[in-house]
Parts: structure tokens; C-alpha cells; sequence
């Protein structure tokens, strides 16, 4: 039987209206779902509160996916501070979430590969009763049988949609869609393992794009992160990258260019991925460069 979220909400001292969910028919307390907020024209939720469970630490999962781990970890921080239920329903993006960020707006994204790795789980009908795969689809099924396909090659409005109607105001929905993404986040270690690895999978193949752009063979683990980081969060272009990537193998120069992608309007953002970098080269687990033949890293010579 699906999962039934009572939804209240608050003002808070400082005037936030806070929204709270709780699984109906259990015993569990009730949950923060998000604050209502105001971003331009548009109206939704945001939710940036942390656990310690429910951060994402790349030590947890190195046993696993080895340097990768630690790879993706700057972003994560520089993204949502590390959580698992980082949420906001606010911008043009519709509905994004976890410590990647992952966006519903992206045909074929990864907000996308995400969800139908979630659909896939045995608990999934608990949460999304309505949402089912076929032909790699997600489709919407009504109760009558109908079938709606809500996302495809060109388009991923109606999933945007039925995740958040609009943005003109925070609605039932996506509240309740909310709800049931941080309610399985939090209490399922399978969903939170998609969610590790989907991001692994997003920096591991966008680098084997990179690579043909920018021939990265050979260079540190910090250049190429900083190649992802910039075009995951849209700071700069393949051209800004290449011109900063110009340095005639000055591996260090490189590095400072594209430090200073976007610097203008993202400082804090670059300054945060930067003292991850410092902290893991100081250990010496960055201190690795790219090996194209197998995409992946190897042990600096």
C-alpha cells in the first residue's frame, strides 16, 4: 500500500512559512520538507538542512567506487553542503534535488537516470505508486489504466509537472512530492547508493567527453575536476575551458585559469571547491592524473 504524507504547516519567528510532513498510520515523528521562498517571479521550497547521516562523505563509499569517491565530493559540498536531501522546487529547474543537484528540467538528465534507477527499487510503489517504466519511459498510470508518458528524448515538462505544477505558488504536489523524496532518502540506504552512484556515473562519463574536447591525458585529477565542476554548474563554456587549458602542459597555470572561471559571480562556490581540493591533495588522495585508455585516474609518477 503507498505511503501517505500529512503535510502542516508554520511560521516561524522569523516569518518563514516552514512546511513539515509525516507518514500517516506510523509511529515516526513528524519531518522538515522545506521553507517557501521567492526566487525572482517564481515561488517554491528550499531545504538545506543537514545530518550527519544524510551527508555525503566520499571515505563512506571509497570501499566501493574507489578514487571516485572522493572525485565528485567537491561539488557535493560546493552544491548542497553534502546532503541527501537537498531540495528546492523554486527555479526554472521545477524540482532538484539531492547533493548533486539533480534537475528535472534536462531531457535524458540526470535528475532523469536518477529516478528510473529509483523506480527500479522493490519500495518504489510505496512512494511513487503512480510512476512506472516502459520502454525506458516514465509514464503516469491513472487509475482507469491510462498510460501518460511524462518525459522523453525531447522533453521532460510533464515530469517536471507532475513533480511541481508551477511555480506560482507551492502547491499540494509538490509538497508531496517532496515529502516522499526526503522521506526515502533518509530511510533507505539503497535509494541514497543511486544516488552516489548516478552522480559517479555523471562525472565519470562527461569526463570521457571532455577528454575528446580537450585531450586530457595525463593531467592531475584537479585540472579535470575543475573542467567538471565548471560545465555541472554552467560557469564558463567549452571555449573559456580550453583558452584557461592553453599553457603549453603549465599543469599549475591551468589550474589557476580555471579558478578563475566565473570568479566574477561565483567566488564562494570556487573558493569552497578549491579548499576541498587543498584538503585532499594535502593527503595526498588527489594527487592523481587522468588515464584516457581507461578513464580513470592513476597514481602521479
Amino acid at each position: 500500500m503507498a505511503f501517505d504524507f500529512k503535510l502542516r504547516s508554520q511560521v516561524t519567528e522569523k516569518g518563514k512559512t516552514a512546511f513539515y510532513a509525516k507518514l500517516a498510520n506510523s509511529t515516526e515523528g513528524e519531518f522538515f520538507v522545506g521553507y517557501r521562498t521567492k526566487y525572482k517571479d517564481r515561488f517554491g521550497l528550499y531545504n538545506a538542512n543537514q545530518s550527519s547521516k544524510l551527508v555525503y562523505k566520499g571515505v563512506d563509499y571509497e570501499a566501493e567506487f574507489g578514487f571516485w569517491a572522493y572525485f565528485i565530493e567537491p561539488t557535493a559540498i560546493a552544491e548542497s553542503n553534502g546532503s541527501f536531501i537537498c531540495l528546492n522546487t523554486y527555479d526554472r529547474a521545477y524540482f532538484t534535488f539531492g547533493f548533486m543537484q539533480f534537475a528535472a528540467h534536462v531531457a535524458n538528465g540526470d535528475f532523469i537516470h536518477f529516478l528510473k534507477n529509483l523506480l527500479a527499487l522493490p519500495n518504489a510503489k510505496d512512494y511513487f505508486p503512480r510512476l512506472e517504466i516502459f520502454n525506458n519511459r516514465i509514464f503516469y498510470v491513472a487509475d482507469s489504466g491510462k498510460q501518460t508518458q511524462l518525459e522523453s528524448n525531447e522533453s521532460s515538462k510533464g515530469l517536471m509537472e507532475y513533480f511541481n505544477p508551477s511555480t506560482n505558488e507551492v502547491e499540494n504536489q509538490e509538497l508531496i512530492c517532496a515529502a516522499r523524496m526526503i522521506h526515502w532518502a533518509t530511510n533507505d540506504l539503497n535509494n541514497r547508493k543511486i544516488q552516489v552512484s548516478e552522480s559517479i556515473n555523471l562525472y565519470n562519463n562527461n569526463l570521457k567527453k571532455y577528454h575528446k574536447r580537450f585531450n586530457l591525458e595525463g593531467y592531475p585529477a584537479k585540472v579535470c575536476f575543475m573542467i567538471c565542476d565548471i560545465l555541472h554548474q554552467g560557469r564558463g563554456d567549452y571555449d573559456r575551458i580550453g583558452y584557461a587549458l592553453d599553457t603549453n602542459g603549465n599543469f599549475e597555470e591551468a589550474y589557476d585559469n580555471l579558478c578563475s572561471v566565473g570568479e566574477k559571480n561565483y567566488a564562494e562556490r570556487i573558493r569552497t571547491v578549491k579548499k576541498r581540493i587543498n584538503e585532499l591533495e594535502s593527503n595526498n588522495t588527489f594527487k592523481k592524473v587522468y588515464q584516457s585508455e581507461t578513464n580513470t585516474f592513476i597514481e602521479q609518477a
